[in-house]
Parts: C-alpha cells; sequence; structure tokens
C-alpha cells in the first residue's frame, strides 16, 4: 500500500481527497487502480500525468516501481524536454 498525494484538480476529481492510499506496485498499476476507484481521473490520467516518488520525476516509465514509504505525488504533466 502507497500513500499518492495529487494536486489540486486530481483532488477535487477524487471526492476532494488530497492523498489517497492505493495497493499498487508500479506506476501503472497505480494508474489503473485510481481510474477503477475515482473513474473521474481517468481522463486526466489518459491525457498524461508525472509521478514524482521522493523527489524524482518519472513521465513514462510505467514499470517504475513505488517503493514503501515513498514520498509519491501525482502532478500536472509539464511539456518541454
Amino acid at each position: 500500500m502507497v500513500e499518492v498525494t495529487l494536486w489540486g484538480s486530481l483532488a477535487a476529481l477524487a471526492g476532494g481527497k488530497s492523498k489517497v492510499e492505493i495497493e499498487a506496485k508500479d506506476i501503472r498499476e497505480l494508474f489503473r487502480k485510481l481510474a477503477e476507484q475515482y473513474p473521474g481521473l481517468e481522463p486526466l490520467i489518459e491525457k498524461g500525468i508525472a509521478v514524482a516518488i521522493d523527489g524524482t520525476i518519472y513521465r513514462d516509465t510505467w514499470s517504475k516501481e513505488l517503493p514503501q514509504g515513498a514520498e509519491i505525488f501525482l502532478l500536472p504533466r509539464l511539456a518541454g524536454g
């Protein structure tokens, strides 16, 4: 189980929760389970969300493992390279 902090727009779509606990081993499973539990998040997940794990931002690394006790944030995906 990991605790995930949601930025404002996502929190509003998750029933106003700024933090949620999800049983997920990697980013792919995290996104799948978030979409199942909070269907309003699915369009934003499909559009693209960045995941920060202990301060490192991951944009397309869906297989990145989510370590227990890590600080995990979902952020708007930023354009650029």
